[in-house]
């Protein structure tokens, strides 16, 4: 798999590529029909299969004061897209200067002379150019001109709604198993672990402080968890939250991981959330939130088993 920055870094090979153009924030079940199609597609013309993504999300460029909301890592879209049989991810800087672009600068631009595209595919609901001007119908147009063509997905005929927006809301409620369901897979939260006011250490029960970024906040509470670092998987507990037991405010990702000794600082965790436990509780002191503890442990380790 490759992770391109730029139209510049397309490479000739990828020349005559299928490829899909959407944010794909998830890679939910919603994307994988989009995927599909692009193999689809690539197998019957012999190309090269794409996807077109942007960094950062184009609602962060329009709203930067916008709260966090990303599902997915780019390290994780691609790897996800990768298993999916994606052979390059072009992560399309958006700026300014891309936002300004007209559908048919768009097409005429971007797809056609700059990554020289065969074919590409979206949604049924797909927008694009200066202030979403552009439509699939406006897409198939200005395509067929430049000899590309083009493959719009219809929505789900079960009449689900497969989304992005849809899954945060699920995530803010705590329904881990449902918005897993809707991604295809567990939710995920990657980051480096930071140093932290070593209080878990003092409990017994050492955690690394997950970076949360700019990643969709879930409920407040407990989950059950899998871990990896530099490929390992380690099965752990974690809490999401501020920490009421001691009055502070700050959102903290700390995951304490079974049966593992090491020193986790400066390294990259990722975390699946696997399921959700309890909401977050502030306790009368440390004897009874070290008992909880213990519980939440328990109740991680038989989840996880199950």
């Amino acid at each position: 798999m490759r992770i391109l920055r730029s139209a510049a870094s397309f490479p000739p090979a990828m020349h005559g590529a299928v490829a899909a153009i959407g944010n794909f924030d998830g890679v939910h079940l919603g994307h994988r029909a989009l995927v599909a199609a692009v193999n689809a597609e690539a197998a019957r013309l012999g190309r090269p299969r794409a996807v077109i993504t942007f960094e950062p999300h184009p609602r962060r460029f329009f709203v930067p004061s916008s709260p966090p909301f990303r599902l997915d890592a780019l390290s994780t879209k691609a790897r996800i897209l990768s298993e999916l049989g994606i052979d390059a991810v072009l992560a399309m800087p958006f700026d300014a200067r891309l936002a300004a672009k007209s559908p048919a600068e768009f097409v005429d631009h971007i797809l056609a002379d700059e990554l020289q595209l065969g074919h590409v595919v979206v949604g049924y609901d797909f927008t694009f150019g200066k202030a979403r001007a552009g439509d699939t119908g406006m897409l198939r147009e200005l395509c067929g001109k430049r000899d590309i063509g083009v493959t719009v997905v219809a929505a789900q005929q079960d009449g689900e709604v497969y989304s992005s927006t849809r899954i945060r809301a699920l995530l803010e409620a705590g329904n881990i198993a449902e918005a897993s369901r809707i991604l295809g897979r567990p939710w995920e939260i990657v980051g480096a672990v930071e140093h932290g006011d070593k209080r878990g250490r003092e409990l017994g029960y050492p955690t690394a402080n997950v970076a949360l970024t700019d990643f969709q906040v879930p409920k407040f509470g407990i989950y059950a968890v899998r871990c990896e670092v530099d490929g390992e998987g380690h099965d752990g507990v974690a809490s999401l939250g501020i920490r009421p037991t001691f009055d502070q405010t700050d959102v903290k990702l700390e995951v304490y991981l079974f049966d593992f000794a090491g020193d986790l600082y400066g390294r990259e965790m990722r975390v699946e959330f696997r399921a959700f436990i309890r909401p977050e509780e502030k306790f009368a002191g440390v004897d009874a939130l070290k008992a909880k503890i213990a519980e939440d442990c328990d109740a991680a380790r038989r989840l996880l088993k199950a």
